[in-house]
């Protein structure tokens, strides 16, 4: 069916839930991440339990089409699922766990990547109302997943059974998503960080910084004047955000970056080591295997094997 033929709009949330399960099972053959032809989208599968897996969430919104699962950041755990959403206002280190998921019914994940450029652009065309107060604590939450949201979700994902029509509905559908996420209360977070000066915005400018610099040494102090803030309102605001302190922050990112570059160079560790800033191999190993769970070598394996 073509999207542009005419058909009676879904209203039942049910209904849209079921249709929106089966495009991502569909574009999800099997277990794993999947990557389809609409950039900001992603979709996972799982067909059951899972066990804790440190992961790196960019700003998203993410629900289960089907099934749930627990995210824990810092101290904090959220549960979503078919009615509820989580959404990411910076890129944040979380543990995840699938909780629901069986072979008959399987975790079926709807991740949409939120351009940071296109919240920009939408708030100052549009001329949205300020922010009403500032966040306190991670940037991250949960809310329930608005009918009007799910709506504009499934519509989007069954763009993928039209590829000519992405290039230019897309763009459209996705800029509703981010306009009724701003909208909502949980769209605070994205507003503040687009706040000049705002704190929020600071902490997401030394984020940019430390992910463009993960690979070379960091001085705190040159971070905390680049984003015109004191050290100690730099450390305390930004551990309130992410949870971790920039040093800390940085460590995580290189060995993010080093779990990729073992997945794709499988051989020598020490290379990947001194790729993402490591002089120590002694200490990479030790932190890789802290996060991971096993040394990088065994780790890339048992990821192969599972792909």
């Amino acid at each position: 069916m073509d999207l542009l033929d005419h058909k009676t709009p879904l209203t039942s949330r049910e209904t849209i839930s079921s249709e929106l399960a089966s495009i991502v099972e569909r574009f999800s053959p099997i277990d794993g991440e999947h990557r389809v032809a609409i950039p900001s989208l992603t979709f996972w599968r799982f067909s059951a339990p899972s066990k804790e897996e440190s992961a790196f969430s960019k700003v998203a919104l993410i629900f289960a089409a089907q099934g749930a699962k627990t995210v824990t950041a810092g101290d904090m755990s959220y549960d979503y699922d078919s009615e509820r959403c989580l959404v990411t206002s910076i890129d944040i280190p979380i543990i995840g766990r699938v909780t629901k998921a069986s072979r008959e019914k399987p975790y079926l994940c709807f991740s949409f990547e939120i351009d940071m450029e296109k919240v920009a652009h939408l708030v100052a065309t549009r001329e949205l109302p300020p922010p009403d107060e500032t966040p306190l604590g991670l940037g991250i939450s949960v809310g329930d997943l608005s009918l009007d949201l799910l709506d504009a979700a499934y519509r989007l994902a069954r763009l993928l059974d039209t590829p000519k029509h992405i290039p230019v509905l897309a763009p459209l559908i996705e800029q509703e998503i981010i306009y009724r996420l701003l909208m909502s209360s949980q769209g605070m977070r994205l507003r503040h960080a687009l706040v000049a000066d705002s704190r929020a915005f600071k902490v997401a400018k030394a984020v940019e910084w430390i992910k463009a610099h993960f690979d070379v040494p960091m001085r705190i102090d040159d971070l905390a004047e680049h984003v015109n803030m004191s050290v100690s309102s730099l450390h305390q605001h930004f551990k309130e955000a992410t949870a971790l302190s920039p040093l800390q922050y940085q460590k995580r990112l290189r060995l993010f970056e080093a779990r990729r570059l073992m997945l794709k160079r499988a051989s020598d560790v020490g290379v990947v080591a001194s790729m993402v800033g490591y002089d120590n191999q002694s200490q990479f190993h030790r932190e890789y295997k802290r996060l991971f769970g096993a040394p990088p070598m065994q780790d890339a394996m048992r990821l192969r094997a599972e792909s």
